[in-house]
Protein backbone atom coordinates (compact mmCIF):
# COMPACT_ATOMS: atom_id res chain seq x y z
CA UNK A 1 0.00 0.00 0.00
CA UNK A 2 1.27 3.44 -0.57
CA UNK A 3 2.56 5.88 2.09
CA UNK A 4 -0.39 7.85 4.27
CA UNK A 5 2.45 10.23 5.19
CA UNK A 6 0.97 13.72 4.20
CA UNK A 7 2.37 15.76 1.20
CA UNK A 8 3.88 19.00 1.43
CA UNK A 9 2.45 22.29 0.10
CA UNK A 10 5.25 21.53 -3.04
CA UNK A 11 4.39 17.45 -3.59
CA UNK A 12 0.66 18.66 -3.13
CA UNK A 13 1.64 21.31 -6.01
CA UNK A 14 3.42 18.94 -8.12
CA UNK A 15 0.65 16.27 -7.88
CA UNK A 16 -1.78 19.34 -9.71
CA UNK A 17 0.36 19.62 -12.50
CA UNK A 18 0.14 16.36 -12.99
CA UNK A 19 -3.66 15.53 -12.44
CA UNK A 20 -5.84 17.26 -15.62
CA UNK A 21 -9.09 18.67 -13.83
CA UNK A 22 -8.10 18.14 -9.78
CA UNK A 23 -7.90 21.01 -7.84
CA UNK A 24 -8.13 21.44 -3.92
CA UNK A 25 -11.02 22.19 -2.17
CA UNK A 26 -11.82 22.11 1.37
CA UNK A 27 -8.17 19.86 2.34
CA UNK A 28 -9.08 17.70 -0.03
CA UNK A 29 -8.46 16.46 -4.24
CA UNK A 30 -11.64 17.70 -6.39
CA UNK A 31 -12.66 16.91 -9.38
CA UNK A 32 -15.87 16.84 -11.47
CA UNK A 33 -16.21 14.32 -14.35
CA UNK A 34 -18.97 14.46 -16.94
CA UNK A 35 -19.90 11.62 -19.20
CA UNK A 36 -22.32 11.05 -22.26
CA UNK A 37 -24.88 9.51 -20.13
CA UNK A 38 -25.98 8.14 -16.37
CA UNK A 39 -24.98 4.39 -17.57
CA UNK A 40 -21.11 6.07 -18.48
CA UNK A 41 -20.85 7.73 -14.82
CA UNK A 42 -22.32 4.74 -13.44
CA UNK A 43 -20.08 2.40 -15.24
CA UNK A 44 -17.08 4.83 -14.54
CA UNK A 45 -18.18 4.58 -10.31
CA UNK A 46 -18.28 1.04 -10.84
CA UNK A 47 -14.93 0.48 -12.14
CA UNK A 48 -13.28 2.91 -10.10
CA UNK A 49 -15.22 1.21 -7.18
CA UNK A 50 -13.13 -1.81 -7.86
CA UNK A 51 -9.70 -0.04 -7.90
CA UNK A 52 -10.45 1.46 -4.50
CA UNK A 53 -11.33 -1.56 -3.22
CA UNK A 54 -8.14 -3.10 -3.85
CA UNK A 55 -6.21 -0.07 -2.79
CA UNK A 56 -8.23 -0.10 0.77
CA UNK A 57 -8.70 3.44 -0.07
CA UNK A 58 -12.34 4.71 -0.87
CA UNK A 59 -13.80 7.90 -2.31
CA UNK A 60 -15.99 10.19 -1.40
CA UNK A 61 -18.16 11.05 -4.07
CA UNK A 62 -21.35 12.29 -5.67
CA UNK A 63 -23.26 11.35 -8.20
CA UNK A 64 -25.76 13.04 -10.68
CA UNK A 65 -27.51 11.70 -14.09
CA UNK A 66 -23.79 12.30 -16.45
CA UNK A 67 -21.92 13.88 -13.65
CA UNK A 68 -19.62 12.34 -10.58
CA UNK A 69 -17.86 14.31 -8.46
CA UNK A 70 -14.98 13.28 -5.96
CA UNK A 71 -13.50 14.24 -3.17
CA UNK A 72 -10.41 12.78 -2.02
CA UNK A 73 -7.88 12.13 1.45
CA UNK A 74 -7.01 10.23 3.37
CA UNK A 75 -8.81 10.21 6.99
CA UNK A 76 -6.45 8.34 8.85
CA UNK A 77 -3.79 10.96 7.81
CA UNK A 78 -5.78 13.90 8.29
CA UNK A 79 -5.24 15.28 4.57
CA UNK A 80 -3.78 14.49 1.23
CA UNK A 81 -1.22 11.17 1.15
CA UNK A 82 -0.02 9.77 -2.36
CA UNK A 83 -3.11 7.01 -1.86
CA UNK A 84 -5.26 10.22 -3.02
CA UNK A 85 -2.82 11.35 -6.19
CA UNK A 86 -2.79 7.65 -7.07
CA UNK A 87 -6.54 7.11 -6.90
CA UNK A 88 -7.34 10.29 -8.22
CA UNK A 89 -4.68 9.43 -11.65
CA UNK A 90 -6.65 6.13 -11.91
CA UNK A 91 -9.83 7.99 -11.68
CA UNK A 92 -9.09 10.44 -14.99
CA UNK A 93 -7.38 6.94 -16.43
CA UNK A 94 -10.62 5.18 -16.30
CA UNK A 95 -12.23 8.70 -17.27
CA UNK A 96 -10.71 8.68 -20.65
CA UNK A 97 -11.97 4.98 -21.76
CA UNK A 98 -15.64 5.81 -20.84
Amino acid sequence: MASTKLLSQEELNQALQELKGWSIENNKLHNRFQFQSFVEAFGFMTSLALVAEAMGHHPEWFNVYNRVTIDLTTHDAGGITKLDVDLAKKANELAEKC
